[in-house]
């Protein structure tokens, strides 16, 4: 065979080769995360449930200073990474997420994080600055013993109806336990101008300021131990497996001490 021969068949390969990796980068980048059955949202023609027994994903850490905070993960690792940012010109956090649920015996959302020992207060006021976003997305405080998606914790959460609940999960891969009372969205016709934990020993309470008023306990305390040094932060979950929202926290106000409270 000639040398120009070999030379054009040579470069009509590379064409073709070239062709082929751009074809497959292009599908891959347009390419959706395959999300499992389980993991869809609750609708009128479909129930979520837990995920299968075993199942779980890695977090995803990065150690740098955020704010008054330590660092931030994704927990759970949703199929789409969060990212968070603090604005020091107006002390406001911006958590976006992804995530399936923080319930059952896994969670998948975003936790912005301090390591702490003892007992805490932990207050902000939080908004959802998408008014379209899913119905049952939550902006959480939340006390963790660790950053794996099963871990025992406490979360108090705002809810995109505008519900705020207290829950926990007592030990590392159990379901979670809601504390029996709700107050807001649908059963109030109002979104909580601002909520709060508080960790006291091992009793943690639920703190909400419906119209401005000074932040009042709701409810009974969860019984809870947790071992120092825990995690505790602020986290969002959009509640749609592979679709970010956003949840926005102002006026964090974060104590190593209870009846701290603002």
């Amino acid at each position: 065979m000639s040398k120009a021969r070999c030379a054009s068949l040579l470069s009509l390969s590379t064409f073709i080769a070239t062709i082929s990796y751009h074809a497959l980068a292009q599908n891959t980048e347009t390419a959706k995360p395959e999300v499992p059955d389980w993991a869809l949202p609750g609708s009128a023609t479909h129930t979520q449930v837990p995920p299968p027994p075993g199942f779980h994903r890695p977090d995803r850490t990065v150690t740098t200073r955020i704010g008054i905070f330590e660092g931030q993960s994704d927990v759970g690792s949703a199929l789409i990474p969060g990212s968070s940012s603090y604005d020091a010109t107006t002390a406001e956090y911006t958590i976006n997420s992804a995530g399936y649920n923080v319930w059952y015996n896994r969670d998948e959302f975003r936790f912005v994080w301090k390591k702490m020992s003892g007992d805490v207060s932990l207050a902000a006021s939080t908004t959802f600055p998408n008014p379209q976003g899913y119905n049952d997305r939550k902006a959480m405080l939340v006390i963790r013993q660790s950053l794996s998606d099963d871990s025992k914790e406490a979360v108090a959460a705002l809810h995109g109806t505008g519900m705020i609940h207290l829950a926990e999960r007592p030990e590392t891969n159990l379901m979670m336990i809601d504390q029996q009372f709700r107050f807001g969205g649908t059963l109030a016709k109002v979104m909580a101008k601002r909520i709060g934990i508080e960790k006291r020993g091992d009793a943690v309470s639920l703190f909400v300021s419906l119209e401005g008023e000074p932040l009042h306990q709701f409810g009974p305390p969860a019984k809870l131990h947790f071992d120092d040094p825990f995690y505790v932060g602020i986290g969002f979950c959009s509640h749609l497996p592979d679709k970010s929202d956003t949840a926005v926290f102002s006026h964090v106000v974060l104590e190593n001490s209870a009846g701290k409270l603002e």
